[in-house]
């Protein structure tokens, strides 16, 4: 199979669910994911997809994870198809370059951010309390302001459809424990800075990210993706100017279409004109050579 792939029907294989952009396997002693060309807005997955979108997420999650592992353990098994599980050999067309076996960890319920800049909806809590999450800013920052320093705002995590809640430091820690809040909480922070200097570097500004942890044999890990444009705000360094929100390397194309058409953020999802396609997949080939050098 080439092209874009919407999902996948491995018949073979044991399928477990279907996330906004994931195709869950659970292969026993593994789960198989897999990174289709889904793309949602506002939570509403949308019924065309984003060639390649799931390669490049994938390529982007396996270089954050290999870049990170000195600070924490990932789920990673190996991306390499010809080391998968005999039943995948017969789906390493579908599987190449947009799939990773990894380790079954039992998630943790939370939605790890961290904000570097303030905007989305960050903006919006500052602008009505002076604070994100409960955390206090210094008066009159604007759209796309650093920060004086990154800060960790958790949020629920969602069912599909459903809207992540932004919580603060007590509703979390309620939520998964004191030693586990303050355990993923430094790492994120660690990851986010330690990405950020090297963004930085290639000409992009890392704004905000979110990551997922898990438990996996006693030890927290960090599983699901990491740093990829659809988990993550990417502004080119070189247009970056405070007082106005930021072109970026993700989704915007298809969220400034949408706004355009005054969508109601409900399903169903309208249809997206060919050039809004096009341009989103532009961005994200260009973030990921930009990043990493590589292209699809």
């Amino acid at each position: 199979m080439s092209g874009t792939i919407l999902e996948t029907k491995f018949e073979d294989l044991n399928f477990l669910k279907r996330g906004k952009v994931r195709d869950i396997y659970d292969l026993g002693d593994y789960y198989l994911l897999v990174s289709s060309d889904r793309i949602s807005a506002f939570d509403v997955i949308m019924n065309e997809g984003i060639p390649n979108k799931g390669k490049v997420l994938n390529k982007i999650s396996e270089f954050w994870f290999e870049f990170s592992k000195d600070i924490i353990d990932n789920h990673i098994i190996t991306t390499n198809v010809d080391e998968y599980p005999e039943q995948c050999k017969n789906y390493k067309n579908e599987l190449l370059d947009r799939s990773m076996l990894v380790k079954k960890a039992k998630l943790i319920p939370l939605e790890c951010i961290v904000r570097g800049y303030i905007t989305g909806s960050g903006l919006k809590d500052y602008q009505k309390a002076g604070s994100i999450c409960g955390i206090k800013l210094p008066a009159g920052l604007v759209e796309s302001e650093k920060l004086p320093e990154p800060i960790f705002t958790p949020s629920t995590k969602a069912d599909i459809g459903d809207h992540d809640e932004n919580i603060n430091e007590e509703q979390a820690i309620n939520l998964v424990g004191k030693e586990t809040y303050e355990f993923i909480k430094n790492a994120t922070i660690s990851i986010y800075n330690k990405a950020y200097e090297y963004a930085y570097s290639k000409g992009i500004i890392l704004a905000d990210t979110k990551m997922e942890f898990g438990f996996y044999d006693g030890k927290i890990i960090l599983i699901d993706e990491l740093l990829s444009p659809d988990s993550s705000r990417f502004w080119p360094l070189d247009s970056y100017e405070k007082g106005r929100t930021q072109d970026s390397y993700d989704k915007q194309f298809v969220r400034d279409y949408l706004i355009s058409i005054n969508f109601n953020k409900q399903p169903p999802a309208p249809s997206l004109p060919a050039d809004v396609i096009s341009k989103t997949t532009a961005k994200y080939e260009e973030a990921l050579y930009k990043l990493i050098g590589k292209k699809i």
